[in-house]
């Protein structure tokens, strides 16, 4: 029983991998142009080094694509206070 579990979260983790994959060979071409226009002046090899990110974190991305999503608003302490200057 423990083995066949284990075969089955494998084979979850694997069909994750490959669809990551996948979508970065669909994404990264021109996609990312478009959640982040300075990708579109960077060198090329800048997006074969975010392949593993975009890959790992692929449900985030094509939520992002698909909606049409802004940029996130980043909140932290160093901002906070320099907004309030």
């Amino acid at each position: 029983m423990p083995l066949e579990v284990a075969r089955i979260v494998v084979g979850m983790f694997e069909l994750y991998s490959v669809a990551g994959v996948v979508f970065s060979v669909l994404f990264l071409p021109r996609a990312v142009t478009r959640l982040d226009p300075r990708v579109a002046d960077a060198p090329a090899t800048l997006r074969l080094l975010i392949v593993p990110g975009v890959a790992a974190l692929w449900p985030l991305f094509a939520w992002r694509w698909l909606s049409g999503a802004p940029d996130p608003i980043e909140r932290n302490p160093h901002r906070s206070k320099a907004a309030s200057r």
